[in-house]
C-alpha cells in the first residue's frame, strides 16, 4: 500500500487537559514532513484552552465554538457531533486522534468511526472498572476504545486493560504526553506569585478539586478535611485554585474563604501550576493528570477519590488514595507533614508514566500504519 501524500492528521480537542496532553503531539506532527496537521477546537472549554494553545503556541485550524452556559453532556456530545460531520466530510482526513476520556474525545471519536474514518486513542486502556465512577469519564473511553484503530496506551497496565476488553486494532504502549508537555514547561524554571503566599514561609499543599462524584456532601468533607489540617500544622498554607463551575466553588469559597492560610485563587494557566507543583510540599487532589505530573516533579500525592483509573502511580508509589471522609484526610496528610521518611519514600518513587518520548513514538506508529502493505 502507497502511503498517501501527505497523511492528514485530524486532532481534536475541547479541554484544557487534552490540550495541555495533545500540545507536544501536535508539535510532533507539524515539524514532521509527511503530514498534514488540522486542530479541531471543539470549545468544550474555552479560556483555559486558550491560555494552553498561547503557552505552546498553537492556534486552531478549525473552531466549532460549542460552548454555552450551564451546558449539559448531552449538550456538548450533540453539538460537537453536528459541528464534526461537516468538517470531517470537508477535511477528508486519513486520521483522527483523540485524548482520554472527555465528551469531545467521545464524540470526535464516533463522528469519525460514523464516516469509517480510523481513530487514534492518546491514553488509552485507563480504566477502574466502575462504569460510574469517575463519571462519564470511564464510559467515555470504555466507548472509544470499542472504535479505536490505534491504541496508544501510556503503560504496560493500560495495555493489559484493552487485552482484557479484547478491543480491535493495533495497541502500542507510548508513554503518557503530559510528561512531555511537563518537561517542557518545567525547563523554563516558571514562577507562581499568589497575592499574600510568601513560599518560604510555609509548607504549601497543592489542591484542585473538581470532579462531578464529589459534588456535594464529598466536596464538604473535603473541605473540612482541609481545614483540620491547617488547624493542626501552623506552618502549613493551603493554595486552592477554584474551578469555574459555581457548583464546585461556591462551597469551596464558603468553608475555607476566611481561614487566614488558605489561598484561594482563579485557575492557574499550566505554566502558573507547573510553578506551583514546583514549590509545593504536596498535593492533595482529584485530577487525573496531576497524579501524573506531580511524580515527574518528585511531589508526594493524595487522591482525594475512592478510584483511580491510575493504579500504576499507587502501585509504584508516588501517590495513594485516601478518598474523602476528612479525618482519613488529616490522617494521611499528616503522616506525610510529620515523618520525613513517609515523605522521602513517595517524593523518590519513580514516576511510572513515561520518559517525554510519547508523542514521538506516537508519530512513528501513525507512520507504520500508513506504510504497511
Amino acid at each position: 500500500m502507497t502511503p498517501p501524500s501527505p497523511i492528514r492528521v485530524c486532532i481534536t480537542l475541547g479541554t484544557r487537559p487534552e490540550a495541555i496532553k495533545l500540545a507536544p503531539v501536535i508539535q510532533q506532527f507539524q515539524r514532521t514532513p509527511g503530514f498534514d496537521t488540522q486542530v479541531v477546537l471543539t470549545g468544550q472549554h474555552r479560556e483555559m484552552v486558550d491560555q494552553v494553545m498561547q503557552l505552546f503556541d498553537l492556534q486552531a485550524d478549525r473552531d466549532l465554538n460549542i460552548m454555552q452556559p450551564k451546558q449539559t453532556l448531552s449538550d456538548i456530545t450533540c453539538r460537537s457531533l453536528q459541528g464534526l460531520q461537516p468538517l470531517f466530510q470537508e477535511l477528508q482526513p486519513h486520521i483522527v486522534l483523540v485524548q482520554g476520556d472527555t465528551t469531545t474525545a467521545f464524540a470526535a471519536a464516533l463522528a469519525a468511526f460514523y464516516q469509517k474514518i480510523p481513530v487514534g486513542h492518546v491514553e488509552a486502556g485507563l480504566r477502574t472498572d466502575n462504569i460510574l465512577n469517575p463519571y462519564p469519564e470511564e464510559a467515555n473511553r470504555r466507548l472509544i476504545s470499542q472504535i479505536t484503530t490505534l491504541h496508544f496506551p501510556p503503560t504496560e497496565k493500560s495495555v493489559e486493560n484493552l487485552m482484557a476488553s479484547g478491543v480491535c486494532g493495533t495497541v502500542i504502549k507510548t508513554g503518557n504526553t503530559v510528561i512531555d508537555a511537563l518537561q517542557t514547561v518545567a525547563a523554563k524554571s516558571p514562577a507562581c506569585e499568589v497575592s499574600g503566599l510568601a513560599w518560604s514561609d510555609y509548607r504549601v499543599i497543592l489542591s484542585t478539586v473538581h470532579r462531578r462524584e464529589n459534588w456535594g456532601a464529598p466536596l464538604q468533607d473535603i473541605a473540612q478535611g482541609f481545614l483540620q489540617i491547617l488547624d493542626k500544622f501552623e506552618d502549613v498554607a493551603l493554595l486552592l485554585p477554584l474551578h469555574r463551575n459555581p457548583t464546585v466553588r461556591e462551597p469551596l469559597k464558603a468553608a475555607l474563604g476566611h481561614h487566614p492560610r488558605a489561598f484561594l485563587v482563579e485557575p492557574l494557566d499550566y505554566e502558573q501550576l507547573v510553578g506551583a507543583m514546583r514549590r509545593c510540599y504536596l498535593l492533595l487532589t482529584d485530577s487525573g493528570g496531576l497524579q501524573e505530573e506531580a511524580p515527574g516533579l518528585g511531589k508526594p500525592v493524595l487522591v482525594l477519590r475512592e478510584t483511580t483509573e491510575r493504579p500504576e502511580a499507587t502501585d509504584a508509589g508516588t501517590a495513594k488514595l485516601v478518598g474523602t471522609n476528612p479525618d482519613v484526610i488529616t490522617t494521611e496528610a499528616s503522616q506525610l507533614l510529620g515523618d520525613s521518611a513517609a515523605y522521602r519514600a513517595m517524593a523518590q518513587a519513580i514516576n511510572p508514566f513515561g520518559d517525554g518520548k510519547a508523542s514521538e513514538r506516537i508519530m512513528q506508529a501513525v507512520k507504520a500504519h500508513f506504510s504497511q502493505p
